[in-house]
């Protein structure tokens, strides 16, 4: 029998659909569950992807994510779009 694997840090992005995405919350532990239950509260699509969880907890709350990052970023909102049946405006 396995158990649910529940990811040990999650971090919350805001994307606004014009600026780059910013973190909006991130944690580990019992804070990153908290996160993942509100975002599952709320129907915010979920993704878990530990590299990029690792790159983005080092960010300061509220900072927009680095041109670095976008590439692996956009993938994740794509995901999200796809998801929840959204589709981008342009």
């Amino acid at each position: 029998m396995s158990e649910e694997h529940t990811p040990t840090t999650a971090v919350a992005l805001h994307y606004d659909g014009d600026n780059a995405p910013t973190v909006t919350a991130k944690g580990s532990g019992e804070v990153a569950e908290q996160i993942i239950a509100l975002a599952k509260e709320h129907g915010i699509p979920l993704q878990e992807n530990a590299a990029l969880t690792e790159l983005l907890s080092h960010l300061d709350l509220g900072t927009e994510i680095p041109p670095e990052l976008y590439l692996a970023v956009a993938e994740v909102i794509a995901f999200a779009y796809l998801l929840s049946g959204k589709r981008p405006e342009s």
